[in-house]
């Protein structure tokens, strides 16, 4: 089928909206008349998408002179972004090349006008967005890398930090010192023990940690090293995150990027390797914290792509899974993180001190109260404290907290306020669970039942049997049967926390729920969690009441991010619940959609889910809308997120998305039954027979 006849005409979703000409508009447009000054034009009416072009034309354009129009005419708020808020007439008058540009015409992009939405978003994020966002550390790619916005010490000095055996890349930066002096490059080589109080003590000279680099032949026949890709999130996040990097995987890979993909792979096993365990993100500072473990089943789903021959792609999941079980046995199944009583893991970073990435004032609430006591200010005290010359437990025991919220990934909610590191959530023993079932997988199917670790034999059943433990241990600690939800479980307290968390949908992706659980979970749980653009990330009576004294956290109630819908979709598939999916991902795509419509093509990192607003006043505000005049590169794990979510749509669902229909109309337009409708809470939906078939889902196999 053609796309023409996919998709509905353009005018269907661009000749409409706020800044069509009604009343409101016309009397702003008579104001601007009325104040213009001598020579200034009127604003002119807004030209329809359905005007007659009756031959392709050619025109005579001053490119500058006409981007500074375009910008005078049409940025109506001096934000340099042209979006419905905005009252421009949307057309400009251009010169046509056969009369020299004296004889004008009115243009808008036709070119975007005749490209459906959803096509045009998906096409920027596989052709534009992945490379806006790629990085390399090496000669080409230091300057862009170094570059750390959340730096706030007196040190800007680009400055890398080498791994203390690798010596043939400490030789490689050292010459790039002598060959490229204009970069200002300092190069320090970690110690063989990276502790705590060495990670604290260069908090005030932060820098970049090397990541894998391979053998290059260049234009000259010289063999010189050239760092392994990767995919950063985006905005002020401009290093490789832990499991940012799982969900940007996803996307790259449906984009035909699977070298990308598996130089993220190989980029995790270089960070386990050298420095111990996948990094929060590849900054010194983050050297004592991890992130939400995905390595198994991103490995699994790079390898199901490659095309290099069996035994190579052997060998590379060889080298992948042995780092996998290094990081299961020294960082999830070792103190602190592993808790003997409950046979559960934690989030529990070994880090000291203030976290230095976040904004000056943003622990001066917590402080306060202490320097009051001392008569000291909130900065010399916190200088005091960072240097020990001020010792207070309460503060040693809230950084504790703060440094496992940012290692969960969840930072900041109030699922984890002050008491992240004691609790055993149902995500990370969800991801542990799915470890051990695909190590298990791998060794059996792959590796004839037998896999070498550190002179010992790993065997397929050793690791079933791990995971059936730590099922039953799931179901014992976290599972709550009058609640039909699982729940964090205080490690200190000995008692399930209250808090409600979209997280629980993570034992589906991983399946350790049982048919019953997941039926629950379903029919029960999930209205508490979907609202009109998705799913919430928390339900708002376990947030609380909101008050000056109790700002909005960004990860709960009324936010929606990516990963949860991801991992959602997936696990509602697990277990046969595709009508949900489907739904589900309409309900997110449509956000982005409508948001990237309106709004001069913005991707941001996350999404006011009830209101569908992507202007968020919230601690961090919203990566991804500070850009001028065209986004560039959206942000990682919500364009992974549309190219994912666009596989669990039918063909009717993705025409209705390109005319941006409302999940309101369109479930309703599908003659779907509703039992219940509340978009801030329960939605029951129960889809005619008629219904559409999906795309078919392959289900990848070894």
């Amino acid at each position: 089928m053609a796309d023409t006849d996919i998709y509905a005409d353009s005018r269907t979703y661009y000749s409409t909206g706020n800044n069509s000409r009604d009343l409101s508009n016309v009397s702003r447009i008579r104001s601007f008349a009325m104040s213009k000054k001598p020579g200034q034009e009127v604003a002119r009416r807004r030209r329809a998408s359905h005007d007659e072009i009756t031959k392709p034309r050619r025109f005579l354009i001053d490119v500058e002179e006409t981007k500074r129009q375009i910008l005078e005419q049409e940025d109506t708020d001096g934000d340099n972004q042209i979006t419905i808020h905005d009252m421009g007439p949307k057309t400009l008058p251009v010169g046509t090349l056969d009369s020299g540009g004296h004889r004008k015409f009115e243009i808008r992009d036709e070119a975007r006008l005749n490209e459906n939405p959803v096509k045009r978003l998906s096409r920027m994020i596989k052709t534009n967005f992945w490379d806006g966002l790629t990085r390399r550390i090496d000669a080409e790619g230091l300057e862009i890398i170094c570059a750390d916005p959340k730096n706030r010490t007196a040190d800007h000095s680009p400055r890398i930090y080498i791994p203390y055996n690798e010596d043939e890349q400490y030789q490689y930066y050292i010459n790039l010192v002598e060959t490229r002096p204009h970069l200002n490059l300092q190069v320090e080589k970690l110690p063989k023990d990276i502790t705590p109080e060495y990670v604290k003590s260069i908090n005030d000279r932060p820098g970049i940690l090397a990541l894998a680099m391979q053998k290059n032949v260049d234009g000259q026949g010289n063999v010189t090293l050239k760092g392994v890709p990767f995919i950063v999130p985006g905005g002020r996040f401009n290093e490789m995150y832990g499991w940012d990097s799982y969900f940007e995987s996803l996307g790259l890979v449906l984009d035909n990027r699977v070298e990308m993909a598996k130089g993220m792979v190989d980029n995790f096993v270089y960070q386990i390797t050298h420095y111990g365990k996948i990094l929060n993100a590849n900054r010194s500072y983050y050297l004592t914290r991890s992130q939400p473990p995905f390595l198994t089943d991103m490995a699994i789903k790079v390898y199901e792509h490659l095309t290099e021959e069996p035994e190579e792609k052997k060998k590379w999941l060889e080298i992948t899974i042995r780092a996998a079980i290094k990081e299961y046995y020294t960082i999830w199944m070792s103190p602190p993180r592993y808790d003997p009583i409950t046979g559960l893991s934690r989030f529990y970073p070994t880090g000291l001190g203030i976290p230095p990435e976040t904004e000056a004032s943003h622990f001066d609430h917590v402080i306060l109260p202490y320097a009051k006591k001392l008569g000291l200010s909130i900065k010399e005290y916190a200088a005091k404290y960072q240097s020990r010359e001020i010792h207070e437990p309460n503060l040693d025991e809230y950084f504790l907290h703060d440094r496992a919220v940012r290692e969960s990934g969840h930072d900041t909610t109030y699922r984890f306020e002050k008491r992240c590191a004691h609790l055993a959530t149902i995500d990370l023993n969800s991801l542990l669970y799915k470890y051990e079932v695909d190590i298990s997988e791998i060794i059996r199917l792959i590796f004839n039942d037998q896999f070498e670790y550190n002179g010992n034999i790993e065997t397929s059943s050793t690791w079933s049997e791990r995971a059936l433990l730590r099922k039953k241990r799931i179901d014992k600690y976290l599972w709550n049967e009058e609640k039909s939800l699982y729940y964090d479980y205080d490690t200190v307290k000995r008692e399930q926390s209250v808090y409600e968390s979209v997280t629980a949908y993570w034992a589906l992706w991983a399946g350790c729920a049982s048919h019953e659980q997941a039926e629950n979970l379903v029919k029960i749980s999930l209205p508490k969690f979907e609202v009109l653009g998705g799913l919430v990330s928390g339900t708002e009576d376990s947030r609380g009441t909101i008050a000056l004294d109790r700002p909005n956290r960004q990860w709960d109630y009324p936010f929606g991010w990516a990963p949860h819908q991801i991992m959602a979709w997936r696990g509602l598939e697990n277990y046969g619940y595709m009508t949900e999916a489907r739904r589900l991902a309409y309900r997110w795509l449509f956000t982005i959609t409508k948001s990237f419509v309106d709004f001069n093509g913005v991707v941001p990192e996350k999404y006011d889910v009830v209101t569908l607003n992507h202007l968020l006043k919230v601690e961090y505000g919203n990566v991804g809308t500070d850009f001028k005049f065209v986004p560039r590169e959206g942000f990682g794990w919500m364009n992974a997120s549309y190219q994912v979510g666009l596989s669990y749509l039918t063909h009717h669902m993705e025409r209705a998305l390109g005319t941006c229909t409302s999940p309101e109309v369109f479930f309703k337009n599908r003659e779907v039954k509703l039992s219940s409708f509340d978009f801030k809470g329960s939605v029951n939906l129960e889809e005619s027979e008629n219904y559409e078939e999906s795309k078919n889902q392959e289900e990848s196999k070894f």
